[in-house]
């Protein structure tokens, strides 16, 4: 019986210490190393939320610039964040693939096949990359610059200014943009003029 006492208290004792004290560790953690706080990054328009910027969002008009698709759920629905799970050489996956691929190359008719970032027509592991790699942004902004009666090199010049580099020089893409922030200053740039 002693011993079923020790065993007790020692149990008590790891649970308290690994699902209270650790993740208070971990809370505490995010709010002094995580940007902002530890708290998602929401972009504000007017004084409305107009989304995360850390989560993708679907942008299907001309006159925004595209994310990676997504295989999360109904479109970016973090509720069902995953990928597909479908292999390079799945048939379904393939299918899709040629599809997003036509869809693309029908509103960038300037481009050839092989001119198509992967990341465009891939949906990414998590289904909800909220960034796209500078190649990315470069592919689209001629069908951009039309769509909003911009010129191209104002377009690209918009991009370059929302291109980050790698975290802490070592970590990531070697450059990345955030779509919903990119969208959301173009349409704060045509409001101005």
């Amino acid at each position: 019986m002693k011993n079923l006492l020790k065993a007790f208290k020692l149990t008590l004792a790891f649970c308290v210490l690994f699902s209270v004290l650790y993740i208070f560790v971990l809370w505490v953690f995010a709010r002094i190393a995580g940007p902002n706080g530890g708290n998602a990054e929401v972009v504000v328009v007017d004084g409305k939320v107009v989304g995360a910027a850390n989560v993708g969002q679907a942008f299907t008009k001309d006159v925004y610039f595209w994310g990676r698709p997504s295989c999360a759920g109904d479109g970016y629905d973090a509720s069902s964040s995953a990928g597909s799970n479908k292999g390079a050489t799945n048939p379904e996956y393939l299918q899709e693939v040629e599809s997003r691929i036509d869809t693309f190359l029908v509103k960038h008719p300037y481009l050839q096949r092989s001119e198509i970032p992967a990341e465009m027509v891939t949906a990414s592991g998590s289904g909800l990359d909220p960034e796209i790699s500078k190649a990315g942004a470069y592919v689209q902004i001629k069908r951009v610059a039309q769509a909003r009666g911009m010129s191209e090199e104002k377009v690209k010049e918009v991009v370059d200014q929302y291109v980050k580099g790698p975290l802490l020089g070592l970590f990531g893409p070697a450059s990345r943009v955030n779509v919903l922030k990119l969208n959301v200053a173009l349409d704060e740039i045509q409001k101005e003029n």
